[in-house]
């Protein structure tokens, strides 16, 4: 674990920016920043599109370690450039932003009011991977709609996750998401509290 973003994140402000839509919601992302789907062919020229728009982003003096304590990447962004660096370098050394990467591939069809995470192939292979990138940590994303049997095994299966990312050395964010649609959100967050907490009661003193 680097001992410098350790501190930034644990010690500093700022907000957490999401630069992390994959090959599904980059389209719509694209859209609605003026880039329409017959400006491009495929999937490669769709990423290099919207790498050049979150270059864009990263680059402007206003995106800066002040204000942005950290930037969730796709994998297909971890391994691009900006300015002729890697982008999470580019971001620690340039901007001081700690750089996350997004490893969950989607979420999985409702079962007991909640959406799992899809598989995560070669899961070991990108851990290793961001390690050589320098990333810091790791995002992944579950959703619960109800209270319910679901919110456990929403828990279970990101706790399970952070257990193989801590092996690493990289630093995993939880994120078991309520939807704010739910008709049953407080029940659903209280259940998913005391859930979190039994969890984290089960980690070891380190």
């Amino acid at each position: 674990m680097d001992s410098e973003k350790y501190q930034r994140v644990r010690n500093g402000a700022g907000f957490v920016a999401a630069l992390d839509q994959s090959g599904g919601s980059t389209p719509a992302a694209l859209h609605l920043y003026g880039i329409d789907k017959d400006a491009y062919s495929g999937p490669e020229e769709m990423f290099d599109l919207v790498h050049q728009v979150r270059t864009r982003i990263i680059t402007s003096p206003s995106f800066d370690g002040e204000r942005v304590m950290g930037a969730i990447l796709f994998e297909n962004t971890m391994n691009r450039q900006v300015e002729g660096s890697p982008t999470g370098d580019y971001l620690w050394n340039s901007k001081g932003i700690v750089p996350f990467l997004k490893i969950d591939q989607g979420l999985a069809p409702e079962q007991q009011g909640a959406q799992l995470m899809k598989p995560i192939p070669h899961l070991d292979d990108l851990l290793s991977r961001a390690v050589e990138k320098h990333m810091f940590g790791t995002k992944m994303r579950s959703v619960i709609k109800l209270p319910g049997d679901g919110v456990g095994s929403v828990v279970e299966q990101q706790f399970g996750l952070a257990r193989q990312i801590l092996v690493t050395g990289l630093v995993p964010i939880i994120e078991p998401e309520v939807d704010i649609r739910s008709p049953r959100k407080a029940e659903a967050e209280d259940q998913l509290k005391a859930a979190i907490l039994a969890q984290l009661d089960k980690l070891g003193d380190d």
